[in-house]
């Protein structure tokens, strides 16, 4: 299978969103598309789909769009739910629809087998059985069962019509079918989004085995790392591809930036003394022809163009803590976190300038954790205590605007009348606020937009206690660098709860893990955490070998006897399994029953059964033998 765009361009009106596509896909690729909010990622994946929306674009060549047969195309959006009233469980089945058809019809022939002999249904039984193997017919269930599980699902939830499910459920929903309905080239647009780590661990397993090609819009950097073997990147309404994974694609950038950088400065200078040459000899009849010789040497050279500054804007630390803290900020004991009923009971202490990571499957009580420190949720028990002259903000995830008519200066000014008109300006600029921007209003601002403006606001405030409820949702990978800079040079303390490891990983010096049936404080960054896990199933495996070792000396010295005599009732019951096998191939080659379909089958079935006795004697057996050795 193979995809190919080339020198395509997609416009909207008069204006141009990617003026210069060339992108290919292979078979079995892993791509990964990469850029700042708006830059055209997802218009790319619309248009992989209907190249309709292509035209002509700027490079030289001609324009086209290749494919290798007929792909199959998965993409999110397209997928819709024909029916809300039925279970979930059903509309995801509806994927193995192939198999489930290949299930009834193999329950008919073996029903028809019952009372016919006709050698026909035989080879049409055999042929059907052969193509419910390779379509894994044997495995499916498990397959979804699993996808739904590790989705947040529970047993009662595949039952539940789709109409009971919430937003979020539903596109969870579409996502489990789309990845197990397996497409030639799967598109995904921000897959991780809303998926706890738990899920987005088993996803990136997933996908590293998914057997067709897959493209990836992301801006999850340690998801995109583990997956993508090729990274495409969208600037300035051009793609430029990198090999290798997202690690890899920032390394060749600045290489690639550097060198082209340092060799357009040497032409430059290298153009300015031919000219200057040519300049001071040019009208001297004896220097004339070597004046000449420079200005031909510069028009022959190839041009080499001024590389594209790396589009980096990014959020700037020019927001001072009002006070300082005292040195202990936070210390809770016992707290029972919930609603009607506990979810979670945690206990920690946070001190001056440290910086607190929580992590954990979804529904487990992280955000209820900030809220009850805010004091907008009562604690069902326990207690908890700031420290002294702790002044805390807090960014809710949910949080929204007063009046959405305002325009970004207005709802700044609102919030802080007292500055002047060039404070003002200066703080919103220190979150990419400029000139037009500061006029727009709020309802007219991207998600990652109106993250910034809300960030900006608690931070003019200069608290030394910042609680975050996932603040990089929404943002975009620049972004997200961006407010990893700042809160690594805030000087407060922080705690910020995030499914981004990558984010937590470079900001968290301690973790707070809510885990299935307990929270564990971690003294440690989320590497550290991964590696202190690591450790724990290692343990656990060396602990099993170790009693396995323990059990098999206790057999040579204690139980010898037993286990020898056990071994050879085992012989004695395979050898007369094995003589009963020999009668029934006997009376299977008998004339009357060669011609009798029905009864060679019940036979079969017999010797079927016998044989897979034998099968598990001969494994216990030579379990029995090892343990004695």
């Amino acid at each position: 299978m193979n995809y190919k765009i080339v020198n395509g361009a997609v416009s909207y009106g008069a204006d141009t969103i990617l003026e210069e596509i060339n992108f290919e896909i292979k078979e079995k690729d892993k791509i990964a598309i990469v850029g700042r909010n708006g830059c055209g990622k997802s218009t790319l994946l619309k248009a992989i789909i209907d190249n309709g929306m292509l035209e002509q674009g700027i490079g030289s060549s001609k324009f086209g769009v290749y494919k290798q047969g007929t792909p199959v195309i998965g993409y999110l959006k397209q997928i819709q739910f024909d029916n809300a009233d039925i279970s979930m469980v059903e509309e995801i089945k509806k994927v193995y629809l192939p198999i489930i058809l290949l299930e009834n019809k193999i329950n008919e022939l073996e029903q028809k087998l019952q009372s016919s002999s006709d050698d026909r249904i035989v080879k049409e039984y055999t042929d059907t059985l052969e193509k419910y193997k390779f379509l894994d017919g044997y495995t499916y269930k498990k397959e979804y069962e699993t996808a739904i599980y590790k989705f947040g699902f529970t047993k009662e939830d595949m039952n539940k019509k789709i109409s009971e499910f919430s937003g979020g459920q539903k596109t969870k929903i579409a996502l489990i079918k789309l990845i197990l309905s397996k497409p030639d080239i799967l598109l995904l647009d921000e897959p991780t989004n809303h998926l706890d780590i738990e899920t987005i661990e088993w996803l990136e397993s997933y996908l590293q085995n998914y057997p067709n090609a897959t493209v990836i819009v992301s801006h999850d950097r340690m998801f995109l790392d583990k997956i993508v073997n090729k990274v495409y990147e969208i600037e300035y309404g051009t793609i430029t591809e990198y090999t290798g994974n997202f690690t890899a694609f920032e390394f060749q950038k600045r290489v690639n930036y550097e060198k082209q950088l340092k060799d357009f400065e040497y032409q430059q200078k290298e153009i300015k003394r031919l000219k200057d040459i040519a300049d001071r000899f040019r009208y001297k009849p004896t220097k004339a022809k070597m004046a000449l010789s420079k200005l031909k040497k510069i028009e022959q050279m190839k041009i080499i163009e001024e590389p594209n500054k790396y589009d980096l804007k990014s959020f700037s630390i020019n927001f001072k803590l009002k006070e300082e803290s005292g040195n202990l900020v936070l210390k809770v004991k016992d707290l029972k976190i919930g609603y009607d009923k506990a979810i979670a009971n945690v206990s920690f202490e946070l001190y001056r300038g440290q910086k607190l990571g929580i992590i954990g499957a979804n529904g487990k009580g992280k955000s209820t954790l900030l809220r009850t420190l805010m004091g907008h949720v009562n604690s069902l028990s326990g207690n908890f205590e700031f420290g002294y002259h702790v002044n805390k903000e807090y960014f809710d995830q949910q949080m929204g605007f007063e009046d959405e008519n305002r325009t970004v200066i207005e709802e700044f000014e609102n919030e802080f009348p007292k500055l002047t008109i060039t404070e003002t300006r200066s703080a919103l600029a220190s979150f990419l606020f400029y000139s037009d921007d500061i006029d727009r209003q709020i309802k007219l601002l991207s998600g990652g937009e109106k993250v910034r403006l809300q960030l900006c606001k608690i931070l003019k405030k200069g608290p030394n206690l910042l609680l975050l409820d996932e603040p990089t949702n929404h943002m975009d990978i620049v972004g997200k660098e961006s407010l990893e800079n700042l809160l690594k040079a805030y000087t407060g303390t922080l705690i910020v709860v995030s499914h981004d490891r990558y984010f937590i990983n470079k900001i968290a010096d301690s973790l707070l893990v809510f885990e299935e049936d307990r929270v564990r404080y971690f003294d440690g960054n989320y590497k550290e955490y991964l590696e202190s896990r690591k450790d724990s199933i290692e343990k656990v495996k060396e602990e099993k070998i170790k009693e396995k070792s323990n059990n098999s000396s206790y057999l040579e010295n204690k139980e010898k006897n037993r286990v020898q005599g056990k071994i050879k009732r085992l012989e004695n019951e395979i050898s007369k399994l094995e003589e009963k096998v020999e009668e029934l191939h006997k009376e299977m080659s008998e004339d009357d029953v060669c011609t009798s379909y029905v009864r060679l089958a019940e036979l079969q079935s017999q010797v079927d059964d016998i044989e897979k006795q034998i099968e598990d004697k001969m494994n216990l057996w030579e379990e029995l033998n090892s343990s004695l050795e």
